[in-house]
């Protein structure tokens, strides 16, 4: 299969789309039941990979603590007004084994969906959680040293960061998995990257699990980077991501490893072997709803661009339909996904779905669709899948006043696109709650040669035809306005 330049990723909730489709057939749904149609959808939507979330196999410990903790179950009560003690599946994140959950299939089934995916040019992603397991793993019993150690006094200053638990010989206190500025996660036991046979361990793991897919999304990726957790644990630690994705990629060239990733060590993460890190800058900077934060944004290095995962919304984001006006999320749509790098979109976001859904859960309630929104995207995920968008070089474009003194031009952002072919499109947005105006300066110098033709493929005014005869093209646009033009 062909890499594209710039491919497009749709995550799926792996236990919820089974849940419905279980209804649907009257029995309990495996991978092996994902209709062809719906597979046939994703690849004829454009998309390149597929992502599975929450596959693996999950303990009754975590499962126990999800359907106890009283914050967790006023949230899924929030979501489900009939809930039912069966609808609280345990964390996907609180994993046992990196086995298919048999609730899904026979382990064979995983390989038997990877095939299938292929057969239609798409790849799949699974999840990698490096920071903690579940409390029931085999590993608590077996190996203790592979986990964070506690004190009486710890746990008794801090019970949200500690649990007893019993092991074979004795009893011992171990940590909760968490990060530095939040409490733990009580359905998790933090591993010790300080001991060395763990690290081998869970690269042995990561050398298992890319036989199942083609890539992963490894969960809070820059947890495990030595500073970051010298700083959590007090524990010096060696570097293990570079040594880990060189392992798997000698035996698998061709594995993607993209890490969820916070705290500006995107770069960091890249720079030890991820191919794609979560652009969650852009993301916040999109939500303040100012363009000169935004346009910076992206005066990054082509490097780093071409290596940023770009979302709106993921299984941790609350929904872009609930969080943006229609009229702002189209907008930041344009900028988030007409730009480099991997285009991450998530299941129920091209219909406008306004309700999160916990990760917790496998049942999720019915939701409307947006059908505004719902043409919006299948245009737009028809427009990129055009050539220049996937393969083509991008660059950001210098605005300027369209005349002394209207500042309104440093509301504009704008982006230029050009294949091997030398077929050019423009992307650009009005990121403003008011009517702006500017000159747009286009990257090539022979315009003057003749007069381009642009074709607006999206945007305010779809039916847009105009011509292009100098290197500065005019624009004024309505509030939140785009435009993304072809030229000819």
């Amino acid at each position: 299969m062909n890499r594209p330049l710039y491919p497009s990723l749709y995550q799926i909730n792996t236990r919820v789309w089974l849940k419905r489709l279980s209804r649907q057939i009257g029995r309990p749904a495996t991978l092996d039941d994902i209709p062809d149609a719906e597979l046939d959808e994703l690849a004829n939507l454009g998309f390149d990979w597929i992502y599975f979330l929450s596959v693996w196999q999950i303990g009754e410990v975590g499962r126990k603590i999800s359907r106890a903790n009283p914050q967790w179950l006023a949230e899924y009560r929030e979501l489900l007004p009939d809930l039912q003690e069966e609808d609280i599946c345990g964390s996907g994140f609180a994993i046992t084994s990196y086995r298919l959950n048999p609730s899904l299939g026979e382990p064979e089934a995983l390989a038997r969906l990877r095939d299938r995916l292929h057969q239609r040019g798409l790849k799949l992603m699974l999840d990698f959680v490096p920071n903690h397991t579940a409390p029931d793993h085999p590993w608590v019993q077996e190996h203790p040293e592979y986990y964070v150690l506690g004190t009486k006094a710890l746990l008794a200053e801090q019970p949200q960061n500690y649990v007893k638990v019993d092991l074979p010989k004795c009893s011992t206190i171990l940590a909760y998995g968490r990060d530095p500025y939040f409490d733990g996660w009580p359905d998790t036991l933090q591993l010790n990257y300080g001991d060395l046979g763990l690290q081998t361990a869970l690269i042995e793991e990561l050398l298992k699990i890319s036989q199942w897919c083609d890539g992963l999304r490894c969960d809070m990726a820059m947890l495990v980077l030595p500073e970051i957790f010298q700083r959590t644990w007090g524990i010096a630690i060696a570097p293990f991501w570079q040594k880990a994705t060189q392992q798997v990629k000698a035996q698998h060239p061709n594995f993607i490893f993209m890490a969820e990733v916070y705290w500006d060590l995107e770069w960091t993460l890249q720079q030890q072997g991820f191919d794609y890190t979560y652009d969650k800058r852009l993301y916040d900077r999109l939500r303040e709803q100012h363009a000169h934060p935004v346009r910076e944004h992206f005066w990054a290095a082509p490097d780093y661009q071409q290596k940023s995962a770009r979302f709106l919304e993921n299984h941790d984001e609350p929904r872009v339909a609930a969080t943006f006006p229609l009229g702002i999320h189209q907008a930041a749509a344009i900028l988030t996904y007409f730009c480099p790098g991997l285009r991450f979109f998530h299941q129920g976001q091209l219909q406008g779905w306004q309700q999160k859904i916990s990760v917790h859960l496998c049942r999720a309630p019915e939701q409307a669709i947006d059908l505004s929104l719902q043409a919006f995207y299948s245009r737009l995920l028809e427009v990129l899948h055009l050539s220049v968008f996937r393969q083509g070089d991008w660059q950001l474009l210098e605005c300027k006043p369209a005349w002394e003194g209207n500042w309104t031009w440093d509301c504009f952002i704008a982006f230029a696109w050009q294949d091997k072919d030398r077929k050019r499109a423009i992307a650009v947005v009005n990121y403003a709650p008011h009517q702006s105006q500017c000159y747009v300066v286009l990257p090539w110098s022979n315009l003057g040669d003749r007069i381009y033709q642009r074709k607006d493929l999206i945007g305010s005014e779809t039916s847009d035809r105009g011509s292009i005869d100098s290197s500065d093209l005019y624009l004024d646009l309505p509030a939140w306005g785009y435009h993304v033009f072809e030229l000819y």
